[in-house]
């Protein structure tokens, strides 16, 4: 029997989700979450096999999917996570794979997909959804731009309009660090402004 926490913001959602894997025999369905917090305690107390996470928690700046993910990661006998999102962008996919996730779906995926793929995370296998396994391999294929995922983060801190000083401190790097990572996104994305280095990250695909 697989043990798995549906985690989403979305009462409609968590509904559809439990309705689809509560249909299957080999899959129970131990703890719902609706915030990254609720996902993280459950997950320490159900000891489930797999959590099924979404990337985004109501507010802007409360956890994440992707930092819930790395917590969960950490417990004593892990389960393995998988993201389930709408977001398809470079920064929400390596987040979410740098922080442990074995598996990242999109919400539009078929029903049989998705049981699939938590059979498949329950297993220990990544399930990737198609279009992010293309996304990945064409990232690893091209010499284009290629930002790494401190900078994809000091990028998506100056999108949601933080200044440097508040970047610094969030993710407790020097000033002068987070003005090296800048220069280094300048250079990367041939722009010379933080404005048209959000717009040109929106353009490829880097930020959502």
């Amino acid at each position: 029997m697989i043990r798995m926490v549906i985690a989403d913001d979305h009462p409609i959602v968590r509904a559809g989700l439990v309705a689809l894997f509560g249909s299957e025999a080999d899959i129970e369905i131990v703890a719902e979450a609706s915030t990254a917090g609720q996902a993280v305690s459950a997950a320490e107390r159900e000891n489930p096999d797999v959590v099924l996470m979404d990337l985004q928690f109501g507010a802007p700046g409360s956890m994440t999917g992707a930092d819930a993910t790395r917590r969960i990661r950490t417990l004593e006998a892990a389960p393995y996570v998988l993201v389930l999102t709408n977001y398809d962008s470079d920064g929400d996919i390596i987040g979410a794979v740098e922080a442990g996730a074995s598996g990242y779906l999109l919400k539009d995926a078929p029903p049989h997909e998705l049981i699939a793929a938590v059979r498949a995370a329950a297993a220990g296998e990544s399930a990737l959804a198609p279009v992010i396994a293309s996304r990945l391999l064409d990232r690893l294929r091209a010499p284009r731009v290629s930002l790494s995922a401190r900078e994809i983060e000091v990028l998506g801190l100056v999108a949601a309009g933080r200044a440097n000083t508040e970047i610094a401190t969030e993710l407790f790097l020097s000033e002068t660090t987070v003005k090296s990572h800048l220069a280094h996104i300048f250079s990367k994305l041939d722009v010379s402004s933080r404005t048209a280095a959000v717009s040109a990250a929106r353009q490829k695909g880097i930020l959502r």
